[in-house]
């Protein structure tokens, strides 16, 4: 999805498009955070 709204962007130029591209990237990043996290819990669970 991130790939197909940059293609879109670099076409068409639009903002509203960017800041979907950034927002979608964001939302990734975050999710690979909270499953780098879950890992480590694996590893280490807290009691």
């Amino acid at each position: 999805m991130m790939e197909f709204t940059w293609k879109v962007f670099a076409e068409t130029g639009s903002i509203d498009t960017y800041l979907l591209f950034k927002e979608l990237e964001k939302d990734f990043q975050d999710e690979s955070l909270n499953a780098d996290h879950e890992l480590s819990e694996m590893d280490f669970p807290i009691s």
